[in-house]
């Protein structure tokens, strides 16, 4: 049986997720701590054993109605009640220490990784089952590290506590005799054997009633990332929507994928109902149950109230220890939805890293051009963009890609950057020198407007003199004085201020190599023409490519490279 899916090759990948932490360079750090953890742990169960044998001691002397001996157990019990308090307040917030500490640092791990070689950009291109990558950082870590320490820190308090309290079970239960037939059966320790069927029985029903709740959680986070994902999407193209009145549209797809959560919700409702069901009923037969299963000795007068309780009690616990995936039943089927989840999300950055080893090989060597040799690019499905491209583009010099919509213009220089897989050739970068793309639509980071101009980040401390000289050459003098302001930018300043910050940028930043994609598409001809000869006058030595569509580009190029899309290509100077 395996409860909640959960198997050797699970507890397998599970370890391959956590594994890391244990054994980097803060392993010493999170040992102690755990170390620490661990012995609070078993100074809770001991302080148990000791309320458990204190509940013999406290309640004999109420039957013999001993008064020295009751004061004297209720002083024992405030001690023994303190120490308790102390050891389950550290126990609770060492573990919260270990819990953050742990996340931060698979929280940085998978972050280096979603970045390392523009992987957040390659997950994009294949065909995967990673849905927003985004919930997979910030909440299925916290929730793995949680639901990790909480179980298995669980585990071992239910397998201590049912060392202990099952040897002290075994001598209150004493002997047993039972008719059978015209014999006699006599049970040593009966009330362990009890413990073990009544625990064993319920956690057999428990898997069979919630089972299903594995795939349930699991599509339930997936449910709920797409429609908090469709929300983002609104807000981040609040004004095109609102151009386009789309707002009954998108309300259509908001209630479309709110109705997915709903549905899958109250899947989760029904099958917790049930599980409920059993496991309340469970909880409070276990109450009564050793009760009445001892009470034929308290009766026969073979052991006292004290005796009676003491045994009560330690029944409960040797029953909550075998009972312990009963309880913990949903905790499991989230977690291993959790872990089910995150495995996929390394698969994955794992095939784009494999990815991000093949198409042209690109080499950084000191080079006075940047030279293209037997460059071929294609789409993911096979089909051919760009064959046996040939090209060299020296210091200074300028190349203008134009072509029909879809060529493959934009994927030419996705190549040449690196970001495109599908291509074979060869590129030689000159190395040690600055690249800047300015995409038809710049992307502007949240913060101050200072940091947006900067992105991103500046070769070296620029002054806020130099930000405005550069802002009034790209017509920008609207917003001088406005540098330490912080606003969601993108959503502030059209997508012609947009691209005149990109022009900022390339002002400030002084790239030994500009590629342009429709950079200059949302700007009117003059100003177009006012921000290319101030590269050509600000950036001499800047080599610079471009695509587009305008026939008044021309003018600002030395050479044209044109594409078909079926990959022909020719070179023309201008």
């Amino acid at each position: 049986m395996r409860l909640a899916g959960i198997n050797l090759r699970f507890l397998k990948d599970c370890w391959e997720l956590a594994r890391g932490y244990w054994l980097s360079e803060e392993k010493w750090r999170a040992w102690g701590l755990t170390a620490v953890i661990v012995t609070l742990n078993l100074a809770y169960v001991y302080i148990l054993v000791l309320i458990n044998k204190w509940n013999n001691r406290f309640y004999n002397a109420l039957q013999n109605y001993d008064k020295e001996e009751f004061f004297s157990a209720l002083l024992e019990f405030s001690v023994l009640a303190g120490i308790f308090i102390i050891v389950a307040v550290y126990q609770l917030y060492l573990q919260q220490m270990l819990e953050i500490k742990w996340r931060r640092w698979m929280t940085q791990k998978y972050l280096d990784s979603w970045l390392a070689k523009r992987t957040y950009y390659r997950l994009q291109l294949i065909d995967n089952n990673t849905d927003n990558p985004d919930q997979r950082i910030s909440e299925d870590l916290r929730l793995f590290t949680n639901y990790t320490l909480r179980l298995s820190l669980g585990l071992l308090k239910a397998l201590v506590t049912l060392v202990s309290f099952i040897a002290i079970l075994w001598q209150l239960s004493g002997v047993i005799t039972i008719p059978v037939g015209g014999t006699e059966v006599t049970i040593s320790g009966y009330m362990v054997w009890v413990a073990i069927v009544y625990a064993v029985v319920g956690t057999w029903l428990t898997h069979k009633i919630g089972k299903p709740l594995t795939k349930l959680n699991f599509d339930q986070q997936r449910y709920e990332a797409d429609f908090r994902f469709s929300l983002v999407r609104l807000r981040e193209n609040s004004e095109s929507i609102a151009f386009y009145g789309g707002e009954a549209r998108e309300r259509q797809l908001f209630m479309g994928r709110f109705s997915s959560v709903l549905d899958n919700f109250w899947q989760i409702m029904k099958r917790q109902k049930q599980l409920t069901w059993f496991t309340s009923g469970y909880g409070q037969i276990a109450i009564i149950f050793p009760i009445l299963v001892a009470a034929p000795r308290y009766f026969a007068k073979e052991i006292q109230l004290g005796g009676l309780l003491q045994t009560s009690s330690a029944f409960g616990k040797v029953q909550d220890a075998l009972s312990f995936f009963v309880e913990s039943y949903p905790l499991l089927a989230e977690w291993k939805s959790v872990v089910d989840r995150l495995n996929g999300f390394v698969g994955n950055i794992e095939k784009v890293k494999a990815l991000a080893d093949t198409g042209a090989a690109i080499q950084h060597m000191p080079a006075p051009a940047l030279t293209v040799s037997g460059l071929t690019i294609q789409l993911p499905d096979g089909r051919q963009l760009l064959s046996d491209l040939n090209l060299s583009v020296p210091t200074g010099d300028s190349l203008l890609v134009v072509g029909p919509s879809g060529c493959g213009k934009s994927t030419l220089l996705r190549t040449l950057a690196g970001l495109w897989p599908y291509a074979e050739g060869h590129v030689i970068v000159p190395e040690n020198q600055i690249s800047l793309f300015l995409p038809q639509k710049a992307y502007l980071p949240l913060g101050t407007l200072r940091e947006v101009l900067l992105y991103p980040g500046p070769r070296q401390s620029v002054s806020d003199e130099e930000l405005y000289s550069a802002m009034s050459l790209c017509r920008l003098d609207g917003l001088k004085g406005q540098l330490d302001r912080v606003e969601e930018w993108s959503h502030m300043l059209s997508l012609g201020e947009q691209q005149r910050i990109a022009f900022v940028r390339a002002l400030i930043h002084k790239p030994e190599w500009l590629f342009m994609d429709e950079a200059t598409s949302a700007l009117d001809e003059p100003t177009e023409r006012v921000l290319y000869k101030l590269l050509q006058e600000h950036l001499q030595s800047t080599a610079m490519i471009s695509v587009g569509h305008r026939g008044t580009l021309n003018s600002y190029h030395k050479k044209k490279l044109t594409l078909d899309g079926t990959g022909n290509w020719s070179m023309l100077t201008l």
